[in-house]
């Protein structure tokens, strides 16, 4: 199905900076209702493929890859001192490209671990909803 004149404007905006809401906006829809329509536009199947096919024609385009900007970040988080002219690099921006490595490995997603035994039996499973649903009309 091919797309309408709004959703293949939605989807030249969306590239801009990957904002639903916004680029529903610029494509021309109502300001009251971009954002129910942006989320309903990257839910569909053919937007969703037009914005695929988008990215990787830019991919191409312009040769840069998650590789390459991983690769990049790497070499200026590990760049040192003693790496001749070139490291004039602040530790402000060692730091920030440590930060976005660190981002792009979700290494810093907050973890808890859970210990413990639960046992439930299908028997007071049921109980606890019999005792839920006393007094209630269906």
């Amino acid at each position: 199905m091919a797309l309408t004149a709004k959703q293949a404007a939605f989807v030249q905006e969306y590239l801009v900076d990957l904002n639903a809401t916004q680029a529903a906006i610029r494509a021309g829809y109502s300001k009251k209702t971009a954002e129910k329509i942006g989320s309903e536009n990257l839910k569909k199947p053919e937007i969703q493929a037009a914005i695929k096919e988008a990215m990787d024609r830019r991919e191409k385009r312009s040769n840069i890859t998650q590789d390459f900007v991983l690769s990049e970040l790497y070499k200026i988080a590990t760049q040192g001192a003693d790496d001749g002219p070139e490291s004039s690099l602040k530790y402000s921006n060692k730091l920030k490209a440590l930060e976005l490595l660190g981002k792009h490995m979700a290494m810093f997603t907050e973890r808890s671990e859970v210990t413990g035994t639960l046992s439930l039996t299908m028997e007071s499973y049921l109980e606890d909803l019999d005792k839920q649903g006393e007094g209630q009309a269906f």
